[in-house]
């Protein structure tokens, strides 16, 4: 997975990044959005528009916001 929807999106979900993507990778939840692994292309694009910046590359996810990494993953695999 390239890009992770961290904590700053839950219960903000602006919705700039789902209308961004050109590949349709990211998907509402109930709390959140989140990036379909499978699909996304790495290119950036729903990084650059979030309002609250709560996405990332999962390289340079802090830390203290590792456990979005499976919380994406999981929301996936139901």
């Amino acid at each position: 997975m390239a890009f992770v929807i961290a904590s700053a999106c839950v219960g903000a979900k602006h919705g700039d990044c789902v209308e961004t993507c050109p590949v349709d990778a990211i998907h509402e939840g109930e709390d959140q959005f989140y990036i379909d692994p499978d699909l996304c292309i790495d290119c950036g694009a729903c990084e650059a528009v979030c309002p609250v910046s709560a996405i990332f590359q999962e390289d340079f996810l802090p830390e203290e916001e590792h456990e979005y990494i499976e919380k994406n993953r999981a929301f996936f695999q139901k």
